[in-house]
C-alpha cells in the first residue's frame, strides 16, 4: 500500500501531529489525528455505535485547506478506478 501525503496540522510540532493522506490503490482519504476524549465518543455513539475497527478521531479546523486537497485529488483518482 503506499499513501500521498498532503500535509500535518501547521500549528503542530513536525512529529506526532494530525496529518492527511490519500491511499494510491483505493483513493481513500486516511487520516491521523487527536483521539477523541469520551465525551467526543459519547455524542458521537448518540447516532450509533463505534465498532473496534473504527476510531473518532480530532481533526483542527485550520486543515480544511489540506483536506480539501487532499478530497479534490480522491475525487479524481476516483473517476479512474
Amino acid at each position: 500500500m503506499a499513501l500521498t501525503f498532503f500535509g500535518k496540522d501547521p500549528n503542530s510540532k513536525l512529529e506526532d501531529c494530525p496529518s492527511v493522506f490519500v491511499d494510491d490503490a483505493t483513493a481513500d482519504l486516511v487520516f491521523q489525528g487527536w483521539k477523541a476524549d469520551e465525551a467526543t465518543e459519547a455524542e458521537c455513539r448518540q447516532v450509533g455505535s463505534i465498532p473496534d475497527t473504527e476510531a473518532v478521531v480530532r481533526i483542527p479546523a485550520r486543515m480544511a485547506p489540506l483536506i480539501r486537497k487532499a478530497l479534490d485529488d480522491a475525487e479524481e483518482r476516483a473517476r479512474v478506478l
